[in-house]
């Protein structure tokens, strides 16, 4: 799951202004003629695909050579299309194949038949991609680009987390497959809205997908709508899917911590609201070897990667500004049904590796000749999600079990968490509040809540002292409480061995 383009470059600024009408720049014989065009004609088109092998995309033969030509033939005064749309060149090793794209206007779409111009200096190279410019053509909010992968910069202009199409296998030892959206069509329907629809094709699968895509103050929304049909079984079918970077926070093992910036991270953690309504918190964490988690997820209300750390203080980076990456929250449409969140982390000793993966797995099988219709929204934003929540966890810590400035507990690992929220304000330690967890009671030395002095977002500690030897599970589960009442959302804390 390699990163596409190195750190940054869906945020690099446009140096020229769009042009006030991109359909018409676009016109001539750089489009093809009309073809009517609808859903239905997509998914017809996506059944059909299914029906016959799987042939992969061609790689482009006019690729720009590397990541540098590739700039310069991105960044600079070309025209757009579709309104307020710019394309991606290929390039040759990280982004080759070649997509087909259209301009849908009034039901009718016509394609791209020549991209002279449409790139900087006027090269005229294969599109791989595109992205969606603001309304003064200097900035943009949206990309698509390799594979089934896209992403948006949020409310706060800064690129970090990616979504993508599907997830397939992910995490199994028989390997990942990576379909590719293989055409786009693109209809820009306002200032900042556009309606995406793009065609699937993998060896597995076929797929219909349809983005309607808006961008307010408080970050960027996309309704999708998809179908899929299923070529061949699948042991592991990951809807509504995303990658993201962890590589180190204040919680991570000394070993981590191989750069000079106290955090490095796209996201923090897991959110996970499921349809019995509780709330649940996973941490990320950069283990020693890869592991996939599935966390039970009935008829989720949502769920996603979240950056809620954003403080500059807290990563003192000046250059890519980890403290405004966006969360991506996804909210199902319809229920479900059964299933789980699967979780992937693997080991990384950089930043420029994505190393997470996140999906929602149903628990019936993904079988050869099958359609699936599934729908949800993606938010990506900076704004709290999950505000409404009792309290949230806003920082972990781990380390040497014991009381400061006293030898360690040989053998103790010391697991901290703060939490904040309108269930705490204005309780007091005499107030009855106790952190629950799961451990077996012979693994716990001590475990207690309490207000956290002079601190002045509310917040309350939960500390534990863990006694290695006696844990026999991978992670533990911690909320607090006040008689039999929750006052918190659930942390999952993974246990590094």
């Amino acid at each position: 799951m390699s990163r596409r383009t190195a750190v940054g470059l869906f945020a690099a600024l446009m140096a020229a202004s769009a042009l006030p009408d991109g359909v018409k720049a676009a016109t001539g014989e750089r489009l093809g003629a009309p073809e009517p065009f609808s859903w239905d004609s997509l998914v017809a088109q996506a059944r059909a695909l299914a029906r016959r092998p799987h042939v992969a995309l061609p790689v482009s033969t006019r690729a720009a050579a590397d990541y540098d030509a590739a700039g310069k033939l991105t960044y600079g005064d070309a025209p757009s299309i579709a309104g307020n749309v710019r394309l991606f060149p290929a390039v040759r090793g990280t982004a080759p194949k070649a997509v087909r794209m259209a301009v849908v206007e009034g039901g009718q779409a016509r394609e791209i038949v020549d991209t002279s111009d449409l790139f900087v200096g006027g090269h005229n190279t294969d599109a791989v991609g595109f992205r969606v410019m603001d309304a003064t053509g200097r900035s943009d909010w949206l990309a698509y680009q390799g594979a089934s992968y896209f992403r948006s910069c949020g409310s706060r202009d800064q690129y970090g987390i990616s979504a993508r199409a599907i997830a397939i296998d992910t995490g199994l030892p028989t390997g990942e497959e990576f379909p590719d959206f293989t055409r786009f069509w693109i209809e820009q329907t306002g200032a900042d809205a556009v309606r995406i629809h793009a065609l699937l094709d993998g060896p597995s699968l076929t797929g219909a997908y349809a983005f309607e895509c808006r961008k307010g103050a408080g970050g960027v929304t996309q309704d999708v709508t998809a179908a899929l049909f299923l070529r061949k079984d699948v042991a592991q079918l990951g809807l509504a899917a995303a990658s993201s970077m962890f590589w180190y926070d204040q919680a991570s093992p000394a070993r981590a911590h191989a750069d000079w910036r106290p955090e490095i991270h796209d996201s923090d953690g897991l959110c996970i609201w499921s349809g019995n309504g509780e709330r649940v918190w996973r941490p990320l964490a950069n283990p020693r070897v890869a592991r996939l988690n599935s966390l039970r997820a009935d008829s989720p209300r949502g769920f996603g990667l979240l950056q809620r750390d954003q403080a500059f203080d807290h990563y003192q980076d000046d250059g890519v500004f980890y403290d405004r990456r966006p969360s991506l929250w996804v909210e199902p449409k319809g229920d479900w049904g059964r299933g789980a969140v699967g979780l992937y982390e693997m080991p990384t000793d950089s930043e420029t590796m994505d190393n997470i993966a996140l999906f929602w797995r149903g628990d019936k099988p993904a079988k050869a000749g099958q359609r699936r219709d599934f729908a949800y929204r993606l938010t990506w934003t900076s704004n709290p999600i999950d505000a409404d929540t009792a309290s949230r966890c806003i920082d972990s810590y781990e380390g040497p079990g014991g009381a400061p400035g006293v030898p360690p507990l040989p053998g103790v690992r010391k697991f901290v968490f703060d939490f904040v929220g309108p269930a705490l304000a204005g309780l007091t330690r005499d107030s009855g509040v106790t952190p629950d967890t799961d451990l077996p009671k012979g693994a716990v030395v001590s475990a207690v809540a309490y207000p956290v002095a002079r601190a002045e977002d509310g917040r309350w500690r939960a500390m534990i002292d863990v006694r290695s030897a006696q844990v026999t599970q991978p992670q533990f589960r911690l909320f607090l409480k006040r008689g039999n009442s929750a006052l918190s959302e659930t942390v999952i804390k993974a246990i590094e061995t």
